[in-house]
């Protein structure tokens, strides 16, 4: 049995149509790891955006929804981290398919390995400007505003023009800038603490594999854009980089 990772479908970007054959995609992939996926871990921003009311949720995403509650009652553990464009998961995805949402990284031990994964957004000292953004996102007060103020259709229609992925969905990625990238820096300064084996996040919209030395690595599952990445630990014990 294996555990799969993967972060950045941005379902509902850039636009409807392009979406859809995504999340096709998406649902030909998951198919393809039911037959041996003992888990599966989304690492954040799995929505382009994503606001949900006690009573109320996005439409769309049908097909994917139903392949992850055709996941979870075969057996697939599934864990879910929230993202900068999905934070707003409170309790739909627990209540109907028995689906862990994690708003921040955290360490899991899978199969003897220690392995620190989250979406990776706002991390490090060099995120204060976003960390504010996010904490005015998750308050409390906030929240209860856009609840309870605004008509469902123009909250969302609020979330999709602040995420703008219509933009970055033709827009080049900063490259992969090895020891200066944010999360590295990040991973650097937790490491001693955690003690993980393998540290793997999504949110930068590149897929790497970088060693960190003494046996350690940092995996950047990338997004579904333009590619299909993953990560997958095999019955080796091992975690890597591949591609649907």
């Amino acid at each position: 049995m294996k555990t799969y990772f993967a972060s950045d479908f941005h379902l509902g970007a850039p636009d409807k149509e392009i979406s859809l054959e995504r999340e096709r995609r998406i649902i030909r992939w998951l198919d393809f790891i039911k037959a041996d996926a003992e888990a599966l871990y989304l690492l954040g921003d799995i929505f382009d955006f994503w606001y949900e009311w006690n009573n109320v949720i996005p439409k769309g995403f049908y097909r994917f929804f139903n392949k992850l509650a055709e996941l979870t009652e075969a057996g697939v553990k599934i864990y879910y981290f929230t993202g900068n464009h999905d934070v707003w998961q409170y309790h739909y995805l627990k209540d109907e398919f028995g689906i862990e949402v994690y708003g921040k990284p955290r360490l899991f031990e899978i199969h003897g390995k220690r392995i620190y994964m989250g979406h990776g957004d706002g991390l490090g000292s060099g995120s204060k400007g976003y960390a504010f953004i996010k904490w005015v996102f998750t308050n409390k007060v906030t929240q209860f505003l856009y609840t309870n103020f605004f008509h469902p259709n123009f909250a969302m229609w609020i979330g999709f023009k602040w995420s703008a992925s219509r933009h970055q969905y033709t827009r080049k990625t900063l490259p992969f800038q090895g020891d200066n990238e944010h999360i590295i820096k990040y991973i650097r300064s937790i490491e001693s603490q955690e003690k993980a084996d393998v540290y793997i996040f999504g949110h930068r919209h590149i897929e790497v594999e970088h060693d960190l030395g003494n046996g350690k690595k940092y995996i950047n599952t990338g997004a579904w854009y333009h590619k299909s990445p993953y990560a997958v630990m095999e019955e080796d014990g091992e975690v890597r980089l591949k591609e649907f």
